[in-house]
């Protein structure tokens, strides 16, 4: 292997009650896919956001192919030849392919994208990056975005390539197409920085993997020389269990109705189609199905931020179709979404966050004031039971880890004991040591009693924890299966809606729970 192209030495950034980065060392090589692999919250993107210039380090040394430099700003990096493709992508979503990849760029200064099409299609053809260069980019699926992101980089001369937690937004395929485009750059020479916590993409696609943990490096591995189960120990700082056990529990009483309900999407088209199914007490019903078959519909009408168009939904029997969110919850109703910050106020403090849905209640107030001690001591108390690692409960919600975002979000809907959970994508983005403690704590719920409805793209997931399994298809339930029934084969046919089977399966009996496996 060649010799380092990237070498970050002791490398420190703070910032306010958090040190992200502490006397971090990093080496990147030519030819080589490097994870940069760790918990949310570890400081692998504050690392790289120090390598393409947008922070600058308060201590430590960086060295480009043998030379010291420093980088003020990502057009510096540019210049180094350093590209970066962020999580969120960075585009502007009315302008064309083009248009984006050569955006501040000098050229042609009447029509500068017309005169890149011909190397934005030799990118294109030669990583097999298939985009349409005259496509605006709100056309575009995520997939053809990142594909754009990609290209942009390399239009601009990248050859040492940080992608950020590349694959959060992609389906399965899309991700191998990435993982086969990656692996032709570095083939050519080009240094790749893979920055994830999913250890699964560790072991598919890397040569070499720095664990950063709390802010340090704890270990920098050949990758064929480790194991998924090491380098979860070295994330998390503990031996973490792959498998989850669901206990047998009779069924409880039917807390959730759903009957016959029609729900239109944001175009005024039919998006959820007829759908009837109920959860009863201590059971977790799963919605399995591939992202755009009216799930996110169906969740909205339940919480009340959508209307429904007919049909019925109760809670204890008690009708709540078309209710405003704030009916929905006095009914025993809380809500995990799947786009996490809705319904947070980043700006505004843990505590603050706390009570975003209670801050009405008796307990919080002193007289038409909030008291601001009754708020503390519930945030102390929350904040102890539910883990939440945070440098206080004044620290502003935004400068948290997504997975201690995701513990204030379940901590503020599942402290007062609900009835019924509707939980979105409960650890969608989440490093394998917060998906454990969530698979937890929703077991944990169940076994207290709460009807919980959990909404996953992550099949594994919907296995895991399911007592049964609702697979949605173009607005329909293809079938509901009871956990001790569950084939994959047909829980795929019946995703590609090419299988239905009669939904009097839904009956909430169950059979000896399986044990399954942490997806990592």
């Amino acid at each position: 292997m060649a010799d380092n192209v990237v070498t970050m030495r002791s490398i420190v950034k703070r910032f306010p009650g958090v040190l992200a980065n502490d006397h971090v060392d990093f080496e990147a090589r030519a030819g080589e896919i490097h994870a940069l692999l760790g918990e949310n919250g570890a400081g692998k993107t504050t690392l790289m956001n120090i390598l393409y210039g947008i922070y600058q380090p308060d201590e430590g040394e960086i060295i480009i192919r043998g030379s010291p430099v420093t980088i003020p700003s990502p057009r510096e990096a540019i210049k180094l030849g350093i590209g970066m493709v962020h999580q969120h992508f960075r585009l502007v979503e009315t302008h064309t392919v083009a248009e984006n990849i050569v955006l501040g760029l000098p050229g042609n200064f009447f029509n500068p994208a017309r005169a890149a099409r011909s190397k934005i299609r030799e990118f294109s053809e030669r990583y097999n990056l298939t985009v349409d260069p005259d496509a605006r980019i709100w056309q575009l699926s995520a997939g053809e975005q990142q594909r754009v992101e990609v290209i942009k980089a390399l239009y601009r001369g990248a050859d040492i390539l940080i992608l950020d937690e590349p694959t959060s937004m992609l389906t399965p395929g899309e991700a191998e197409e990435l993982f086969a485009v990656l692996r032709r750059m570095a083939s050519e020479g080009k240094t790749i920085i893979f920055i994830t916590h999913k250890l699964d993409e560790v072991m598919s696609i890397s040569d070499r993997v720095t664990v950063l943990r709390q802010g340090r490096v704890e270990a920098t591995l050949e990758t064929a020389h480790t194991s998924k189960r090491e380098l979860a120990r070295l994330m998390v700082g503990r031996e973490v269990l792959f498998r989850v056990e669901r206990k047998d529990m009779p069924p409880g009483e039917e807390v959730l109705r759903i009957e016959d309900l029609h729900v239109l999407n944001d175009k005024g088209l039919p998006a959820v189609k007829g759908v009837s199914l109920s959860v009863a007490r201590g059971e977790i019903v799963g919605i399995a199905g591939v992202a755009g078959n009216g799930q996110r519909e169906l969740v909205e009408a339940l919480v009340g931020l959508r209307r429904a168009e007919g049909g019925r939904v109760s809670v204890n029997g008690r009708e709540i179709t078309n209710q405003p969110p704030k009916v929905v919850i006095e009914h025993g109703v809380c809500y995990v979404p799947g786009e996490r910050l809705t319904g947070l106020v980043p700006e505004m403090s843990v505590a603050e966050n706390l009570i975003l849905k209670g801050y009405r209640h008796q307990r919080f107030c002193r007289g038409p004031f909030l008291d601001a001690r009754a708020i503390y001591e519930h945030a102390d108390a929350l904040i102890e039971q539910y883990c939440i690692m945070t440098p206080s409960r004044d620290t502003p919600l935004k400068l948290l880890s997504g997975g201690n975002i995701q513990r204030v979000v379940l901590a503020r809907e599942t402290c007062e004991s609900p009835d019924v959970l509707i939980a979105a994508h409960p650890t969608s983005g989440l490093d394998v040591g917060a998906i454990e403690y969530i698979w937890q704590l929703l077991l944990a719920e169940r076994e207290r009693g709460m009807a919980i409805l959990l909404v996953s793209e992550d099949l594994e997931e919907v296995l895991a924890l399911s007592d049964r399994i609702a697979v949605m298809f173009e607005g329909e339930f293809m079938g509901v299966v009871p956990a001790h029934e569950v084939d994959l084969e047909e829980i795929g046919l019946m995703m590609a809606g090419a299988h239905r089977r009669p939904l009097d399966s839904s009956s909430p009996e169950r059979g000896t729970p399986p044990v399954r496996e942490v997806s990592a």
